[in-house]
């Protein structure tokens, strides 16, 4: 049974392919024309690529990687304002399609947020790209790919975009609402702990990927001048990934003995002998959360900011910092028990849910804008996600929670083939179909095989940055 389940998730993941020239480049988000939730889900979008492209990789059909770094490599500069401002450099797009002029011929156009909810272009886009392109050298050994010049001028773009001197003095990187796998209004505007883990694992991997001196200025020929600059940058990351690591372990931290200290704060500190630094206040601490909070368990925060500190368990950014070692080893192992604990909060009967606690009545009001989609315990809003059951069973293998892994596997393989693969789950357990989510979601079936791969040979996480 579990082999034709299997199948059926790559004959999906295989209808998903899309063509360019003749020549594999991505995947469809989904595969239901007869309701699409939405039209740009006959797009390829980066971030649903990724789990997409680690099945390919695992299975040694190298090219269609190859091809959609490439392909978004290419449309990088295609479209570089919107409104009358231009986007940053190194900023990639949310997803791309495939379309045919009168006469036939192919064109790729991308989306760079001008189409998206909220006409926000992703942050997250660029990181995942440079991380799937390190696991494609990992995979391949081809480094020359990664050393082209049109490759190290991305890279390097990306790296001053995201190392860029600002007002700020958090190690953090500051990102807007709708900047990630959260795409709408929730609340996350600042410095939301996916993109922290996202920003660190590309951080970890930059000097492995800038191997060659390169030029910033294309136009220039000055080969120790691009030497210096390489050497810059990459002691800049370094240095930025140190300070963020730290940052994030201390002041995303949340376990009891944290909790009583935030709950017993002085506020309106001044001074470097400040304990209180960023002058949270103790009456933000939410009701839900002390009785909720297990004595031998933490996690990261949702956010932190000045006189900020979102308390939600946000799944995908836990689990990252899990795989890249943002956390530490005990509070990876600690993050890994809240899940043990809390399990019918956090996975239920459908795994993962991708917030938790989900917003209600005014809070939902107020935060989310009234979303309609984002309704109590729907869609981002506490929804249950099947895609986020490879960074799950990824987190649990590393550490040492095999047992974990394979039961929110088992749940999954008996769930997702009968109900077609939904985009995602409703309801507080995740008992039910999304009322309006997609079918045939396609990094919802690529999920599930990634992660039996990971079950099968745990070895494969060594592909990933760490």
């Amino acid at each position: 049974m579990s082999k034709k389940i299997i199948k059926s998730a790559y004959d999906l993941l295989e209808d998903s392919i899309i063509y360019f020239e003749g020549k594999p480049v991505g995947t469809m988000a989904a595969m239901d024309p007869s309701f699409p939730a939405a039209e740009n889900y006959s797009e390829c979008f980066i971030r649903d690529f990724v789990p997409c492209a680690l099945v390919f990789l695992a299975d040694g059909k190298t090219d269609i990687v190859r091809n959609f770094l490439e392909t978004v490599l290419s449309l990088r500069t295609s479209e570089r304002t919107i409104s009358g401002h231009e986007i940053q450099p190194g900023v990639m797009p949310a997803s791309f399609t495939v379309l045919k002029d009168k006469n036939g011929k192919e064109q790729l156009k991308a989306d760079f947020g001008e189409r998206a909810i909220g006409r926000v272009a992703p942050v997250d886009s660029m990181m995942w790209w440079m991380i799937l392109l390190y696991v494609y050298v990992q995979v391949t050994g081809d480094k020359a790919f990664a050393h082209q010049p049109s490759f190290q001028y991305a890279l390097q773009q990306i790296l001053h975009l995201c190392l860029k001197d600002t007002f700020e003095v958090s190690p953090a990187l500051l990102v807007p609402d709708a900047s990630s796998m959260i795409d709408r209004r929730m609340g996350i505007y600042g410095y939301p702990l996916e993109i922290q883990s996202l920003f660190y694992g590309t951080l970890r991997i930059m000097d492995y990927l800038l191997l060659e001196p390169t030029v910033v200025d294309r136009r220039s020929t000055d080969k120790r001048r691009a030497s210096d600059n390489k050497t810059a940058l990459t002691e800049t990351a370094e240095v930025r990934q140190e300070a963020l690591k730290n940052y994030v372990r201390e002041y995303y931290w949340l376990d009891l003995k944290r909790l009583n200290e935030i709950h017993r704060f002085k506020t309106e500190e001044f001074g470097e002998s400040s304990t209180n630094v960023l002058n949270i206040y103790p009456e933000s601490i939410p009701d839900w959360l002390p009785n909720w909070l297990p004595t031998d368990s933490g996690y990261m925060v949702g956010n932190v900011g000045v006189g900020r500190m979102d308390f939600r368990f946000f799944s995908l950014g836990n689990l990252l910092s899990i795989i890249f070692n943002l956390a530490s080893h005990k509070q990876s192992e600690q993050i890994m028990k809240l899940f043990e604990r809390r399990w019918p909060d956090l996975v239920g009967d459908m795994p993962i849910k991708i917030i938790f606690p989900a917003m209600e009545g005014k809070e939902w009001q107020i935060r989310t804008g009234s979303d309609p989609k984002n309704m109590a315990w729907s869609y981002q809003n506490g929804g249950n996600w099947p895609t986020l059951l490879w960074p799950f069973v990824a987190a649990a293998l590393k550490t040492g929670r095999g047992d974990l892994a394979e039961r929110a596997f088992e749940i999954s393989m008996n769930r997702l083939p009968g109900d077609k693969w939904p985009e995602y789950y409703d309801g507080r357990a995740g008992r039910l179909v999304g009322r309006r989510a997609n079918i045939n979601q396609t990094w919802s079936a690529a999920a599930l095989i990634l992660s039996e791969k990971l079950l099968d040979n745990p070895s494969l996480l060594n592909l990933l940055p760490e």
